[in-house]
């Protein structure tokens, strides 16, 4: 009997925990899981109840790779950069909203982000420079493609909008 009681003990505080990070804010199934763990609750109380929470709709992967994609291009990060944090996430597929932007719209991106921390001077003649705004753009998680035509604009070029 107290094995039984354990279990369902262990079940109640997994919903409740799972349940609760779920209202703060989405997250996968891969996030959930280590959260659970943490807490030292048995996997397959853990497979158990997530399977609920999906069959329920309460937690979707696809969902959470979507949101989390847009607030990643909304703070100024890269496609390589948003990738890389979805796969340490545990999500393996490209989301549609990265689909959706074109090689235009991520060299758009990286030229506004380079005007908002640097400015568009012209670096033709500044190696030092062009490097280092290089090298923050790339860290953002841009390819190297996209940095290249990033820091061949500049302020005489007009608006890049």
């Amino acid at each position: 009997m107290a094995k039984q009681e354990n279990s369902d003990d262990q079940e109640y505080k997994a919903r409740s925990v799972a349940l609760r990070l779920l209202a703060r804010r989405e997250h996968s199934r891969h996030e959930l899981t280590l959260k659970l763990r943490q807490r030292k609750l048995d996997g397959p109380v853990i497979s158990m109840v997530l399977d609920d929470y999906e069959r329920e709709g309460w937690l979707d992967d696809n969902r959470f790779a979507d949101v989390y994609s847009r607030q990643r291009i909304d703070l100024g990060y890269g496609p390589l950069r948003v990738l890389a944090e979805l796969q340490q996430r545990g999500i393996h597929q490209s989301p549609g909203c990265l689909e959706e932007l074109a090689d235009a719209d991520w060299i758009r991106n990286a030229i506004l982000l380079r005007e908002k921390r640097f400015g568009l001077s012209d670096l033709s003649d500044d190696w030092d420079e062009k490097v280092r705004q290089a090298r923050f753009l790339t860290r953002r998680g841009f390819s190297a493609s996209q940095v290249e035509q990033a820091l061949e604009v500049s302020e005489s070029d007009g608006p890049c909008t």
